[in-house]
């Protein structure tokens, strides 16, 4: 009997789901019967796991956990959020919240690092783009959905985090001890003049305020005798679309198209267009952009290549060019969902791709190591490399020294023969 009400209360509850998800009656006999034969699969495996589980069971936690895992299953970047971690996705939007500071994924089946913000613990622990987390906290992360390994990662500021981590072409496990702090995300960095004129900015993320700090920081520079500009858009996970779609705007005439998005429903093709006023279009801008540079630093990055009015060095960008919308459940819960992909606009898709710049620069590291792949499967190699014993790894240097920067560099150098070309010209 207990079986035949669960059975029922779960049946009654997966049904109602469906129905607010919109299944119309003018739906095809066929597809339908399928539906409801697979929810009622879906509801019975539920029921016999209450009724004869070696340890009793709740069934908000059977659905939650069934969530989790169809959502999941779909892409890197759609996740299912109980109530607690929607939340801390709020949290994230104010900026300001306790954990390592670095962005992860799932990239074939492996946990990733997107990036490391800047100043953070783990940024200055060592952490580094495209690094894979094996473990956290001596548990494997293999088994672990991305809402799972957030969790665990973020936490109370002044606890230790231990990460294994496997780095592409060092074939070895490097062994991390991060505490974690209060990450508070400041967009704008290093603004200055470096050497003939040559104006430099780093952009770290794209939040609320990012627009009228930009305008700040080259109100500065302009007074400082700016002739050109480098945006460092390295390590830039990306942020508001919004606001990247304004930082691009200021450097290009109003009404240009600067990325677009399509979907599989019709409301989910968007185009993004220029709009900015006090517009900048004879400045000579360079635009740096590395694995970490991800989501909205591609958007910028991709249609100022587009249009020519700037040129791209530095190394493929991540590839994450997909949009999620955010859609709240009745109980406190919401869906991650991926809706579209977004594309620069000559048509480049970004996800998965990445934006390629203009002008290559490898890093000392890179040259070292060999350039990186990272869209191999790191899966066995991540199994076999469990076998050995965890390194330690150097600490990030946190001095700004622009003269031992290789891209910085060749961005400098990239400005000076525009200037010879002008004089010769």
């Amino acid at each position: 009997m207990r079986k035949k009400i669960v059975f029922a209360v779960v049946f009654a509850i997966l049904i109602l789901a469906v129905a607010r998800l919109g299944f119309s009656e003018n739906k095809k006999k066929k597809g339908s019967d399928q539906l409801y034969r697979e929810v009622e699969l879906f509801a019975q495996t539920l029921a016999i796991i209450q009724n004869d589980y070696a340890q009793e069971t709740k069934i908000k936690d059977l659905i939650y956990g069934a969530l989790g895992g169809i959502v999941g299953s779909l892409d890197a970047h759609s996740q299912f959020m109980d109530p607690a971690t929607f939340e801390e996705l709020k949290v994230d939007t104010e900026g300001k919240f306790g954990g390592l500071g670095i962005e992860i994924t799932m990239r074939d089946g492996v946990l990733t690092v997107i990036t490391p913000l800047e100043g953070t613990p783990a940024w200055k622990a060592g952490i580094k783009a495209n690094d894979h987390i094996v473990k956290i906290d001596d548990l494997l992360t293999r088994e672990m959905t991305l809402t799972d390994a957030v969790k665990k990662l973020r936490g109370k500021p002044g606890e230790i985090v231990h990460l294994t981590i496997l780095r592409d072409k060092e074939k070895k496990l490097l062994e991390f001890k991060i505490t974690r702090g209060i990450i508070k995300i400041t967009d704008i960095k290093y603004v200055r003049i470096l050497e003939d004129g040559i104006g430099y900015l780093r952009l770290r993320e794209f939040r609320e305020n990012t627009f009228n700090e930009l305008n700040n920081a080259l109100s500065l520079l302009s007074k400082q005798g700016m002739r050109a500009l480098i945006i460092d858009l390295r390590n830039n996970p990306g942020g508001l679309l919004e606001v990247a779609v304004k930082v691009t705007g200021k450097f290009l005439e109003p009404n240009k198209l600067i990325a677009y998005t399509k979907g599989r429903k019709p409301d989910k093709n968007m185009e993004f267009f220029s709009d900015a006023k006090n517009t900048i279009l004879d400045l000579p801008l360079v635009i740096l952009i590395n694995e970490g540079s991800a989501s909205g630093s591609e958007i910028v990055a991709g249609a100022l290549q587009d249009y020519k009015r700037a040129v791209i060095i530095g190394q493929k960008s991540f590839g994450k060019g997909s949009v999620q919308t955010v859609i709240p459940l009745g109980d406190g819960s919401a869906l991650r969902l991926t809706t579209s992909h977004y594309f620069t606009p000559s048509g480049k898709i970004i996800q998965g791709k990445g934006i390629l710049p203009d002008i290559l620069v490898a890093t000392k590291e890179n040259t070292a190591n060999g350039n990186t792949d990272p869209d191999t499967d790191k899966t066995s190699e991540v199994l076999a490399m469990l076998q050995d014993e965890p390194q330690t790894n150097e600490p990030a240097q946190d001095d700004f020294d622009y003269k031992t920067d290789q891209q910085i560099m060749r961005a400098v150098d990239c400005f000076k023969v525009i200037v010879m070309y002008k004089q010769v010209k």
